[in-house]
């Protein structure tokens, strides 16, 4: 037996530490009973109520603000730490870019869990006893982080099951000249978005709460601060859907066939390289190859600068065009534009323009292009003369495929040709004539266009000729971008140049959209005061 003495620290050493639980609550006044019960009427006879713990509106849509809810700073601080200490993915496609945290459903750090603890147990349960909506315990919350130039664009928040959504700010102090205000649209008469009509500006503490509905329009304006992070937390509270209105459809816009201009206005206006038939040759087997080509210095130059001079000028009558849930950008108004700009205009929905397309492109925009048959057709016998009848010689590059099948459908019905009524033939031969429909748009910074859920998608010819883009960066923004039907990544992207002619072949499959110009534009105007974006003419034509 030792005669050392027993360690007593032996025992302190291997006893577990036991941590202190974090726990979190809001606000003691909203829980009132006296407040709880006003907010409640507030909210069921649609009525503003305001209260320094908390304030209704119903303008445009339902909304509510806490400005302090979390009862203790300690807690809050110790959340943003380990928020900031998360992993954080960029988001990016048409409607967005910030940075997003992992779902912090089952994240197990005790500041988090303690928050999601008290707004998915104690604050859904004020929060349905208020609305009287029965919401699930369905945890529905991620962190996000917007930086210099990020944004979240109009959107509804709309998808099933989604009944109020929330955004807790973390942000240090904050006005509206940062950006990343929580910006309300007004709605018109087919719930579809019209303008801002109210921002809220973040806060620390800031609790934000707003019923999701049809007309629950709303954005995140773009962050100017370079040194300032906008961090929050956000999600949704789930609940019993609704029953939504019919998805409106706006009206198609009119497409109209070629106006009667000969090859002279294409000798006036375009640079003689493209008018050389063997050269056309060569973009059209790129062209084929590819289904896009961007043509450099395509008007002749004085022409170029006559209508670069005549934008500058600013004789030319701009609206916007919405609604913000699909685009925000300036049209010309075609009925008062200078002389230069409206022939411009004519040039491209000119008959010989479509001929010089059908040229580049080996599409069937003019009765004197061959059709794909006539093409199939010569390649065929010659195919037969020469190697004995194969199959091989029918072929059509694998970047056109579902065109070609849909070609060949349509001869088929032409082929079984009967005795009809000679209006009906008149009919199809008008539905068969090639057809365009074109603006001239203005860009300037917060402009856009969206990928939309009843976006048309079908087989055309996109024709954008740009203007003004001296000096045009890609992370401005403002370039077109192409995907593919239900994916985020980029088919093809064409930049904003000066004098080029881009052309881009589409198919049913693929959709495009006009990315949101950030503030980082405004470098332009270093080097050219005067300018805040750039101009384009963009058509799309139909075989």
């Amino acid at each position: 037996m030792s005669g050392k003495r027993p360690a007593v620290f032996d025992v302190v050493w291997v006893r577990k530490r036991e941590k202190k639980e974090v726990i979190a609550a809001f606000s003691d006044a909203v829980k009132e009973n006296g407040v709880k019960k006003q907010v409640a009427e507030a909210w069921s006879h649609r009525t503003p109520f305001s209260h320094e713990a908390i304030v209704m509106d119903t303008e445009p849509f339902l909304h509510c603000v806490i400005p302090n809810f979390i009862r203790s700073q300690e807690f809050l601080e110790g959340l943003q730490k380990e928020l900031l200490n998360l992993d954080f993915h960029e988001k990016y496609n048409d409607l967005y870019k910030f940075q997003q945290s992992d779902d912090l459903k089952k994240r197990r750090e005790p500041h988090i869990s303690a928050l999601r603890k008290l707004l998915f147990e104690d604050f859904r349960t004020w929060l349905s006893d208020i609305s009287n909506i029965a919401l699930e315990s369905t945890i529905d919350m991620s962190c996000a982080k917007y930086e210099f130039t990020d944004a979240l664009l109009c959107h509804d928040d709309e998808l099933e099951g989604r009944r109020i959504a929330f955004i807790l700010y973390l942000v240090p102090s904050w006005d509206v000249s940062l950006g990343g205000t929580l910006d309300l649209y007004s709605t018109d008469e087919h719930f579809q978005p019209k303008q801002i009509v109210k921002s809220l500006v973040p806060s620390w503490n800031k609790l934000v709460f707003f019923e999701v509905s049809p007309v629950s329009f709303h954005q995140v304006s773009e962050v100017l601060s370079e040194e300032t992070s906008r961090l929050s937390i956000s999600g949704w509270f789930h609940g019993p859907s609704v029953t939504r209105p019919p998805t409106y459809f706006e009206p198609l816009i009119p497409r109209n066939p070629h106006i009667p201009h000969d090859h002279e206005i294409l000798y006036e206006w375009i640079n003689p390289t493209y008018l050389d038939m063997d050269y056309q040759v060569q973009i059209q087997e790129e062209f084929e190859e590819r289904s896009e080509i961007l043509l450099k210095e395509f008007l002749k130059p004085e022409k170029f600068a006559k209508v670069c001079e005549a934008l500058e000028k600013g004789d030319v009558e701009w609206s916007s065009r919405g609604p913000p849930n699909k685009r925000f950008y300036d049209k010309a108004d075609e009925n008062k534009l200078p002389d230069i700009l409206k022939d411009c205009m004519e040039l491209f929905c000119s008959e010989a323009l479509f001929l010089l397309l059908s040229n580049f492109t080996g599409l069937k925009l003019h009765f004197l292009a061959p059709s794909e048959d006539e093409t199939e057709d010569k390649i065929e016998a010659e195919a037969t003369c020469a190697a004995g009848s194969t199959e091989e010689g029918t072929s059509h590059t694998s970047s056109e495929p579902e065109k070609n099948q849909a070609a060949v459908h349509s001869s088929q019905q032409s082929s079984e040709h009967t005795d009809s009524d000679p209006e009906e033939d008149e009919a199809k031969r008008e539905s068969s004539v090639p057809t365009c429909q074109g603006e001239l748009r203005r860009w300037k910074p917060g402009h856009y266009t969206l990928v939309h859920d009843n976006s048309k998608t079908e087989f055309a010819l996109d024709l954008l000729f740009y203007c003004g883009c001296e000096g045009w960066e890609p992370e401005y923004g403002g370039f077109t971008s192409y995907i593919a039907k239900g994916e985020d990544e980029e088919l093809l992207t064409v930049s904003p140049e000066n004098n080029c002619l881009a052309l881009v072949y589409r198919d049913q499959e693929t959709l495009k959209f006009v990315k949101y110009i950030n503030h980082r534009s405004l470098e332009q105007k270093k080097t050219l005061p005067d300018r805040t974006g750039f101009w384009d003419f963009a058509f799309v034509y139909y075989e």
